[in-house]
């Protein structure tokens, strides 16, 4: 169970029996529960939008959803963004993009990306139809979740021992991807009701961190726990923005 508890206790504000008290390999394991945690987070985001959609209108729910998702996980993913988006657009070598990653200060690059996701994330659950509207809110964060095992898994880390991603990296075996990919499949699949827009919602989020990962590799060298949390990120907008017309599909 240290796994899980490991994974609730970095990928959120919650705590755990373990009080932070985790090894190495407890953190490499922790990668197999990304998912499950992701479907926690959806399923507190459906039980939020169905409390709060007695009392708000349709706007200010999404923007208090997406608010909520913000606190619940620390701000640590968008933070990641924000910071992958300053030191990637920076014009300098690779080691200067990553001191610039890893500066406590935000550059314009990071604002502008930091606003425009937000922006994104709210006006795509606000055009979510309400035959889907379920769906999107319990799978956004397992998709985000999933995509950051990928990564890991499939992506040199560039930043030596010390990075706070180097463990998860070190812990990240075959056999745990592909534990957290089956458990990924298997909540999309159930989460739409038995059909295939489920997994092929995950292939397209998926696809999607892939490409971005490929980017950031190019720009960093590899990728750092900011680039972990910029492809949450990215695969979640993603799954929002393509189940609609898939679901049409």
């Amino acid at each position: 169970m240290k796994g899980f508890w490991a994974a609730l206790e970095f990928l959120t504000v919650l705590p755990s029996p373990e009080k932070g008290e985790f090894k190495v390999e407890d953190l490499g394991r922790s990668l197999v529960f990304f998912p499950l945690v992701g479907l926690l987070l959806g399923l507190a985001l459906w039980g939020l939008d169905t409390g709060l959609s007695m009392v708000l209108p349709s706007l200010p729910v999404n923007v208090l959803l997406v608010g909520a998702l913000v606190i619940i996980t620390g701000g640590m993913h968008i933070d990641g963004f924000i910071d992958s988006c300053d030191g990637a657009a920076a014009r300098r070598t690779v080691q200067q993009r990553l001191d610039i990653m890893a500066d406590s200060r935000v550059g314009a690059f990071g604002v502008a990306g930091g606003c425009l996701l937000l922006l994104l994330k709210v006006s795509a659950l606000a055009s979510l139809p309400g035959t889907v509207r379920v769906i999107g809110l319990v799978l956004m964060p397992v998709l985000g979740r999933w995509a950051m095992v990928l990564a890991v898994h499939a992506y040199p880390y560039a930043r030596g021992p010390s990075g706070k991603g180097y463990a998860f990296k070190a812990g990240a075996t075959m056999a745990r991807m592909l534990l957290a990919l089956t458990t990924a499949l298997v909540i999309a699949f159930v989460a739409a009701r038995g059909s295939w827009h489920g997994p092929a919602l995950l292939a397209a989020a998926s696809l999607g961190a892939v490409g971005c990962a490929w980017y950031l590799k190019t720009r960093l060298g590899g990728l750092t726990g900011d680039s972990y949390g910029a492809l949450n990120e990215v695969a979640e907008v993603l799954a929002v923005l393509l189940l609609p017309t898939m679901w049409r599909a």
